[in-house]
């Protein structure tokens, strides 16, 4: 089994999620940390340890940022990390696995299952070895008390509940 490291700089835990109920907002994390135990002849011995900086969140809009970052939403101060430990892995494909695991955001932890695209393993430029991951996933964010929001008048409100999660990690061997 091989032990991965995130590559901070080349992932990403990107998020689309209704806005006004006519068109979707798009953000990121952009600070990702972890370790990934992964060898493609044995998924079902995979793991994954991945911690998320709430505080690295991004948009485009820092108003936005800061709201999300405030008690309303994520509450970055008293909970700074978004965090994935694995507890299942299956192969579904030649390239392509489900992990199961628990997802703990605002404090409160649930369970997931994220459909996984793997490439790799590849020798990089640089002398490392590299193995890149993509997953999907969608999560009420009620279910984790990330429940601000505004009403409508036509009975709708500001912010979806759903959110589509999208993850795509970069993991460098480690020696």
């Amino acid at each position: 089994m091989s032990k991965w490291n995130i590559d901070p700089d080349h992932s990403v835990a990107a998020f689309a999620v209704r806005h006004m109920m006519v068109a979707n907002v798009h953000g990121q994390f952009n600070k990702i940390a972890g370790t990934i135990n992964f060898d493609p002849a044995d998924i079902g011995k995979t793991s994954v340890a991945l911690e998320i900086s709430v505080d690295s969140i991004f948009t485009g809009i820092k108003k936005r940022d800061d709201h999300l970052r405030s008690q309303d939403f994520f509450d970055a101060v008293k909970y700074p990390k978004i965090i994935f430990h694995t507890t299942k892995a299956e192969r579904t494909g030649f390239n392509n696995c489900k992990i199961t695991g628990d997802l703990t955001i605002h404090g409160i932890t649930h369970t997931v299952t994220v459909d996984i695209d793997f490439s790799g393993p590849v020798n990089s430029p640089y002398g490392e070895i590299s193995m890149g991951f993509s997953g999907k996933l969608r999560v009420n964010r009620e279910d984790f008390s990330v429940m601000w929001n505004e009403p409508m008048e036509n009975g709708g409100f500001i912010a979806g509940k759903d959110v589509e999660i999208f993850l795509d990690i970069e993991a460098d061997m480690t020696s």
